[in-house]
């Protein structure tokens, strides 16, 4: 089977649909399965490893610095936000309870402090919510902290290099998006208002950028929006920047090691789109690269510790991954999941390997299951 998802994948860029139903054929009866040798570029082995406790998407997941993964919130099948965390042990392979959250939580944020805990913020529980929440890892129990200014869903969170977080948009008690921003404080354990967006956006990406500013792209108020904004910690104050080259939202936003910036992905005004673009923060342009192989959004984007970017889920119904190369500006297939998901987690270890948790499944319904790709190949 591992042979034959090769040779579609390999297929599938190159040749119409309709091509791909008459060449597939001619080339088995041609000379059987025997001949065809896996293909160099499916490089991601997807092993099956501990099933969490609870199904849920939405949910959030971190590396801690002991090299164990928390899975926090999210919702169940019957939409139902979850107070309920979950520890990952990469030496066991195995999932256990942790401390509850005091208020369940879905599509909210999840940020790693210097300190070592993890800030949970914001989220969806019957309405938006204000709360934000902090995760102990040495004692296991959440407590509460400060509470956000306005509250908020589908926004984003970035630590900034002076270990302040900033949230930036998504959607308010009116299920409207915001234009504010604001900046937790650690120490003090409060958040302060940090001026307004140019352009009001939930389901956008946030970027912390080599020269500390952030970035934030695309997005959606009612429909996908093609801008992207700069945060400057110095001045506080937000400017707009070069325009994407397709509007898209539920989309996915990578530093790559040279300091650009890939996007890819999402969903646009006529659907869910395959393009790729680059952000060059020197000149703030946008130009397009490699074209993903299938148009994916609530996929997962992780960076590799060889610089390239794993693409995985996307699509209920299909699951084939991705990989990019910077140096090439292409992408290739990296290997087949288990389980079809998207609106799941990818986190990458401490040991290379990259945890896939959660999600929907192909009959989107929340899988508990997770898997590990493992590296075969560079």
């Amino acid at each position: 089977m591992k042979t034959l998802f090769c040779l579609i994948a390999e297929l599938r860029p190159a040749v119409s649909r309709a091509v791909h139903q008459i060449a597939l054929p001619v080339v088995l009866i041609a000379g059987g399965l025997g001949w065809v040798q896996p293909c160099a570029g499916v490089s991601f082995e997807f092993q099956e490893t501990g099933s969490l406790a609870i199904a849920r998407y939405y949910h959030t997941a971190t590396l801690l610095p002991n090299g164990q993964v928390l899975v926090a919130g999210g919702q169940d099948n019957h939409s139902v936000p979850l107070v309920d965390a979950e520890l990952y042990d990469p030496a066991t392979g195995l999932w256990s309870g942790t401390g509850s959250l005091i208020i369940g939580t879905s599509a909210h944020t999840a940020t790693l402090l210097p300190s070592g805990k993890v800030l949970v913020a914001g989220g969806f529980n019957l309405g938006a919510l204000n709360t934000a929440e902090i995760y102990d890892p040495a004692t296991g129990i959440w407590f509460a902290t400060g509470s956000l200014a306005t509250a908020r869903y589908f926004h984003t969170a970035t630590l900034l290099a002076d270990g302040k977080v900033l949230v930036a948009g998504g959607f308010g008690a009116n299920g409207n998006a915001l234009p504010s921003a604001e900046l937790y404080d650690p120490v003090k354990g409060t958040w302060k208002t940090v001026g307004q967006l140019r352009k009001k956006v939930a389901h956008h990406s946030a970027t912390l950028l080599r020269d500390r500013r952030v970035l934030v792209t695309g997005g959606n108020s009612v429909d996908p929006i093609a801008a992207a904004q700069i945060y400057d910690p110095v001045s506080r104050s937000w400017s707009a920047t070069g325009n994407l080259n397709e509007a898209r939202t539920r989309h996915t936003a990578t530093l790559l090691r040279n300091g650009l910036v890939l996007v890819a992905g999402g969903t646009g005004s006529l659907g869910d789109i395959a393009s790729a673009e680059l952000y060059d923060p020197a000149s703030g342009t946008w130009s397009l690269t490699g074209a993903l192989a299938a148009a994916v959004h609530g996929h997962t984007a992780t960076l590799l510790p060889n610089g390239a970017v794993l693409v995985t889920g996307g699509n209920f119904t299909d699951p084939d991954t991705e990989i990019y190369t910077p140096r090439r500006g292409t992408w290739r297939p990296a290997g087949g999941l288990n389980n079809p998901r998207f609106l799941h987690t990818a986190t990458l270890l401490t040991n290379g390997e990259v945890l896939i948790a959660a999600g929907l499944g192909s009959d989107i319904l929340a899988l508990t299951s997770a898997e590990l790709g493992v590296r075969t190949a560079p």
